[in-house]
């Protein structure tokens, strides 16, 4: 038994007339009643009963005959599959991003990377970070947005881009006022409160603050971004805010101040990272940049994309 040999025998069903289901399969007619034939002896039944006309199927015959109509339908919609996936820039990915990144930089992205790949059906999963490099090596994602540096066996690393961070404090804070960039210096008496373990920001901002010899807040930690945010808007807290965070199109937080700090300012990076050996390479080299933010202001972003020559060596 073979897929023609289910084509045939739903033809059959379908047009209860040897002649006119070869007619359909593109066959002659002995080539498709040998089959029928064949097939019925394989499976030691009768599917037809041929002494009535027009031809009607056996009992067993309409439950084989719904079997292969399953079998049919799925080996279809395996060829769409695979068909689908095959558009070199089409096809599905399963991305990957933490959750004080996405929600911020899709806005920003999103319109591009649906007109650069009109075919292409992006998959997306927030997670932590730690979660998502899980995933990827378990083959579970295509692909995942992380914060650099990434480093382990078998994985590829294309830096997208860099972004500030800033400072956020409270709008009556004594640090609020002002234009002029910050030193970390100014930081002195302000304790900054940051992420819970298992976010990178929060890793992030403490090696910044370690590193500046900033202090950060002992007696709360925050359980998200928009936690922080809230908190910050109420006079409770200071932080360092990604600066996708505090542009548009995400809204303005009342009560909140934002400051930009002296270059070199503290800052985090993003590169999309996946498998040396996904089949998807070359798309996703293609999408890496379409994800880098082209009209943040005041150079709050600055892409790291390397040429498109050198970029495709490495993939």
């Amino acid at each position: 038994m073979n897929l023609r040999d289910l084509e045939y025998l739903v033809a059959l069903a379908d047009a209860r007339s040897f002649r006119q289901a070869a007619r359909d399969c593109d066959v002659s007619q002995p080539t498709l009643s040998a089959q029928i034939k064949k097939l019925e002896t394989d499976l030691g039944v009768a599917l037809f009963d041929r002494s009535v006309a027009p031809l009607a199927l056996t009992t067993v015959g309409e439950r084989v005959v719904a079997r292969a109509r399953a079998v049919l339908d799925q080996i279809g919609e395996i060829r769409a599959e695979a068909a689908l996936d095959a558009d070199a820039e089409g096809g599905a990915l399963r991305l990957g991003m933490f959750p004080t990144l996405g929600p911020y930089l899709l806005p920003h992205v999103v319109a591009g990377v649906r007109q650069r790949f009109p075919s292409l059906k992006l998959l997306l999963t927030e997670e932590k970070s730690s979660d998502l490099l899980a995933m990827l090596e378990a083959g579970r994602l295509d692909a995942v947005a992380l914060a650099l540096p990434v480093a382990a066996p078998g994985l590829h690393v294309e830096p997208l881009f860099r972004e500030e961070l800033l400072l956020a404090l409270p709008e009556d804070h004594v640090l609020a006022s002002g234009s002029a960039p910050l030193t970390a210096k100014a930081l002195a008496d302000t304790e900054l409160l940051c992420l819970a373990d298992g976010h990178c920001l929060g890793d992030q901002v403490t090696d910044w603050l370690t590193s500046v010899g900033g202090r950060r807040r002992e007696d709360f930690r925050a359980t998200s971004l928009e936690a922080m945010r809230s908190m910050i808007s109420a006079g409770a807290a200071a932080s360092l805010l990604p600066a996708l965070t505090v542009v548009a199109p995400v809204a303005a937080a009342s009560g909140m101040a934002i400051r930009r700090f002296a270059k070199p300012a503290p800052a985090r990076e993003i590169g999309l990272v996946w498998r040396t050996a996904s089949p998807h390479g070359d798309r996703l080299g293609k999408l890496a940049q379409a994800l880098v933010p082209q009209e943040v202001p005041d150079g709050l972003v600055t892409s790291l994309l390397r040429p498109a020559a050198e970029a495709a060596k490495t993939t």
